[in-house]
């Protein structure tokens, strides 16, 4: 299928906003799917983004008509039910599934390409879950769940566990348990935290510190910087963002915006420690290096 290509400005700019207006955004919910999207297109710059909003239309549209074939009356459908139709649409339906074979590919988490291929990283994957959820008036959030991306789907029923990389399916807390200590080491045990809910703008933080990791591990690193650019639009608040990006900067010999993201870190950094005495170390010497 041909794909309709637009002005890579264009397709910035509207990016940009899209973050922008993320980062305005109070409280802890915001449009996940569309800012995923807008990340996606900086990877992507001259293809246009309605083929990919209409997709999310298409997920929530086809939830929705699956919802109301179940004939629930006033009860509402019980949290398991939910589970068991949400992953029906995602993986029956439109065959999503997690990536095994190239895990690691950068694809996985780029929105636009996790919607062409079918698959992708648990996060990414995640995104379209809550989406859908979300469209339907469920209650879906992303866990602060180390190592492997969960969602949690709650209602009057109470509340379930979902793997978004693994068909959707339902993980009872003996599974939990076995991941956490996959990632954690066998010493590790659940508590509350593992199921607390983390703010959508940490999710997409989280899906784009896959790209960003895999990047500078491949020694990438001015990809590397525009992707912690592009987490800074919609996480201004983030001073780790601006250390990191001020170190890669200086690595590029781009002394100017180094400088610039250090002082942004040092002005926003709360603690004291090291990182901040090394920071304002390399500031004062690419300043003397500038003049």
């Amino acid at each position: 299928m041909t794909e309709p290509v637009v002005s890579g400005n264009e397709e910035r700019n509207e990016a940009e906003a899209v973050l922008r207006r993320i980062a305005r955004t109070k409280g802890p919910v915001v449009d996940i799917a569309e800012a995923a999207l807008a990340l996606a297109s900086f990877d992507r710059p001259r293809v246009a983004l309605e083929r990919y909003r209409h997709h999310l239309t298409v997920l929530a549209q086809d939830l929705a008509e699956a919802t109301a074939g179940e004939g629930s009356g006033e009860s509402g459908l019980s949290i398991e039910r939910r589970q068991a139709l949400l992953s029906a649409i995602m993986v029956e339906k439109h065959g999503y599934e997690g990536d095994r074979l190239t895990y690691d590919d950068l694809q996985n988490a780029n929105l636009m390409r996790v919607i062409d291929r079918r698959k992708g990283l648990p996060v990414a994957l995640g995104i379209l879950y809550i989406h859908a959820a979300r469209a339907q008036g469920w209650a879906a959030v992303g866990l602060n769940f180390p190592g492997h991306f969960l969602i949690r789907l709650d209602g009057e029923g109470g509340r379930i566990i979902l793997d978004p990389f693994n068909a959707g399916r339902a993980c009872e807390s003996s599974e939990l348990r076995e991941l956490l200590r996959r990632t954690q080491g066998e010493k590790a045990s659940l508590s509350p935290e593992h199921y607390s809910a983390a703010d959508d703008r940490d999710v997409l933080l989280r899906l784009q510190n896959n790209i960003k990791l895999r990047l500078i591990r491949d020694e990438q690193i001015e990809r590397a910087v525009r992707v912690i650019e592009g987490m800074l639009l919609f996480a201004p608040d983030q001073a780790p963002l601006w250390r990191e990006a001020g170190l890669l900067h200086a690595h590029l010999g781009n002394l100017k915006a180094a400088i610039e993201a250090l002082e942004r870190f040092l002005s926003a950094a709360a603690e004291t420690g090291a990182d901040r005495h090394d920071a304002a170390v390399l500031l004062q010497s690419l300043r003397a290096r500038l003049n």
